[in-house]
């Protein structure tokens, strides 16, 4: 548990303030050193490569002393932009509650402890990879390792965890049936794109409004995109995705190229807003690609409950599954790091297929050499353990153990041939 959070590359939420840019520049994740000029001043509540003022930095979560200008000017950059965000505003916030740091083992615990009921538990371990990196980079014995705060959230864990909500995948049916209901005004080109080429690069948000006109090859097949940098990618080693033709109004590649040349487009970012006067503005925001996808959804006539920006990546993995594309060759063009991972992108299909109760199911036929019974036989316990013994019982083979084992919860594989047996 304690090394998820200490981990740099995790999946934070955009922290918000109402208190204007002064404000957020107060709570801002920083590097500060003595001789390097062009880092931000010293704040109250900043993470910082401490500097020479103590009086400045109290509060401030800080590396050690006599840091020279290009080790602090690294390690500003070691955090991507949302994580600093998202740290400045998970210490703030338990600041404000819990007093300044350093904590003690007993706060921290305290603090988790009461917010278990008002908070998820992935935001509060959040909080505590938040805490246990300012307690760090200071040289603060970290509270978050102890033995009472790891039990408090294991506690936390156990009472609060419920199923993890996953976005609804937009299955290339519905895309279709979107696809076929929008027109022809720049808005509708604008979205046709988005929405088809985020389904065939099985992009995140984050990547498919990320996309630079630069960053597009095209190749007689369809079109190459670089991506530079990604969630999984914090180092910016690039990916390149493949996006096919497809056919007639499903086609992302022509989709893109009407987009192109219809908003003029020849540089930078390639999905960009469009107001109500048909101007076309700045890249589009993460947020704005759910908002989109929904409404669209909506328009088709369809249920948009569940859907967000990660349904174009889901439906694509989901209906690539389905129709029985190998697992490498979907995380080639996703770029899921392991099939764990991709599997939780399937929503579905698979637990249909071969299933080991639907298969028990079918076999099961009456005797044709028992007839029926007239003797009255005394009554005894049902033994329940026969509705879990029956299916396994009626199987014989190696083939079905792995459907078997999904079904019924064993550890592996061996396991339900060894109970058939008995």
């Amino acid at each position: 548990m304690s090394r998820d959070l200490t981990f740099d590359n995790l999946p934070l939420s955009r922290a918000t303030s109402s208190e204007g840019p002064d404000a957020q520049s107060r709570f801002a994740v920083n590097c500060k050193d003595a001789g390097a000029s062009d880092l931000p001043t010293p704040n109250s509540f900043a993470i910082n490569c401490k500097g020479d003022d103590p009086s400045t930095d109290r509060f401030a979560v800080n590396c050690k002393d006599g840091l020279p200008p290009s080790v602090a000017a690294y390690i500003r950059q070691s955090l991507a932009e949302n994580t600093k965000r998202a740290y400045a505003s998970d210490i703030r916030q338990f600041e404000a509650v819990a007093g300044p740091l350093p904590a003690t083992d007993m706060a921290v615990a305290t603090y988790i402890a009461e917010q278990a009921s008002r908070m998820k538990v992935s935001s509060l371990v959040r909080r505590l990879a938040a805490l246990s990196k300012a307690h760090q980079l200071r040289g603060w014995p970290n509270p978050v390792r102890s033995i009472l705060v790891r039990t408090t959230l294991r506690g936390i864990r156990r009472v609060h965890w419920g199923p993890r909500q996953q976005a609804r995948a937009l299955l290339g049916e519905d895309l279709a049936t979107i696809v076929a209901s929008m027109g022809h005004a720049l808005r509708d080109t604008r979205d046709r794109a988005l929405l088809l080429v985020g389904f065939a690069g099985g992009f995140r948000r984050s990547e498919l409004v990320g996309i630079d006109a630069e960053d597009i090859e095209h190749v007689a097949e369809g079109i190459f995109v670089q991506l530079h940098r990604s969630k999984t990618d914090q180092f910016g080693a690039g990916r390149l995705v493949a996006i096919p033709r497809g056919p007639g109004g499903m086609c992302p590649v022509t989709a893109l190229i009407e987009w192109l040349a219809c908003s003029r487009t020849g540089e930078g970012a390639v999905f960009r807003s469009v107001d109500r006067r048909d101007r076309v503005g700045e890249r589009l925001s993460g947020e704005a690609v759910g908002s989109i996808l929904r409404r669209r959804v909506e328009w088709a006539g369809l249920d948009a409950s569940g859907y967000s920006g990660h349904s174009l990546r889901a439906g694509l993995v989901t209906s690539a599954a389905d129709r029985g594309v190998a697992n490498e060759k979907i995380r080639q063009q996703t770029g899921h790091a392991s099939v764990q991972s991709l599997s939780g992108y399937i929503r579905n299909p698979e637990e249909w297929k071969a299933n080991a109760a639907a298969i028990a199911l079918s076999a099961a036929r009456p005797s044709e050499d028992r007839c029926p019974s007239t003797e009255v036989k005394p009554k005894r316990r049902l033994d329940l353990s026969m509705f879990r013994l029956g299916p396994i019982a009626s199987f014989r083979g190696d083939a079905a153990s792995q459907s078997l084992s999904e079904q019924s919860g064993h550890r592996s594989a061996l396991a339900p041939r060894m109970v058939g047996r008995e």
